[in-house]
């Protein structure tokens, strides 16, 4: 059985090695695999109206060059493209990333068939997860389970905005540039700063003490 896949990474050596170990698969399927390097790549192969190849699979990392002119500056931007444009495909993040709130955000909001964090899995665990995606079921790695459980705190699960914003604090974005990214007003994010404090069970407290509670609890 052939298998067409869109493998997006800006590393050559990885794409070869996820071709190399996809060569060992134990179902016999024979792999095509058309490499992109950056978004702006990605999204011209999955946009070109004479595409032919039918893609399987497409298999991104999170980390990519940004592709302004279309609003993409991730992985995870490409997922709505492939929805789109190549509607029976199966989509796989590859991340380095293990921060719990970006692979939750990821994988409820953005919905991956497949979630994989690097540092989980080997070349046998990489050939396990794709036999079992292929097969019409989803495979998230040991992380991403774990930071399901985590994002529960008292039974109150945090929402995207709050989510965003502990994750925007952590890589040091101003409350100013999270209003400009999130579309709210500072009041607004000042709300929901005391909610997060709520949340996390902090009374009283600064930006730091919200990061120093979300690393403590294994958010961040």
């Amino acid at each position: 059985m052939h298998v067409n896949l869109l493998i997006v990474d800006d590393h050559m050596p990885i794409i070869e090695g996820y071709k190399s170990i996809l060569s060992f698969n134990k179902s016999g399927y024979i792999i095509n695999v058309t490499a992109a390097n950056c978004l702006e790549s990605a999204y011209k192969i999955l946009t070109d109206s004479k595409r032919e190849i039918q893609f399987d699979a497409v298999l991104v990392d999170y980390t990519l060059p940004e592709y302004l002119e279309k609003g993409l500056k991730t992985g995870e931007d490409l997922i709505p493209i492939v929805r789109h444009y190549s509607p029976k495909s199966k989509v796989v993040m590859l991340t380095s990333h293990s921060e719990t709130i970006l692979l939750y955000r990821i994988l409820n909001e953005s919905k991956p068939e497949g979630l994989l964090v690097k540092s989980d899995f080997t070349s046998e665990e990489f050939l396990v997860a794709f036999d079992i995606l292929m097969s019409g079921e989803n495979y998230y790695t040991s992380t991403v389970l774990r930071c399901k459980k985590e994002m529960v705190i008292g039974n109150k699960i945090f929402d995207h905005y709050n989510r965003q914003i502990i994750y925007l604090l952590s890589q040091g974005v101003k409350t100013k540039n999270i209003q400009e990214e999130l579309h709210l007003s500072k009041s607004a994010i000042d709300k929901r700063k005391s909610m997060i404090k709520d949340l996390l069970g902090i009374d009283k407290g600064s930006d730091e003490d919200i990061l120093r509670e979300a690393r403590k609890q294994g958010l961040i």
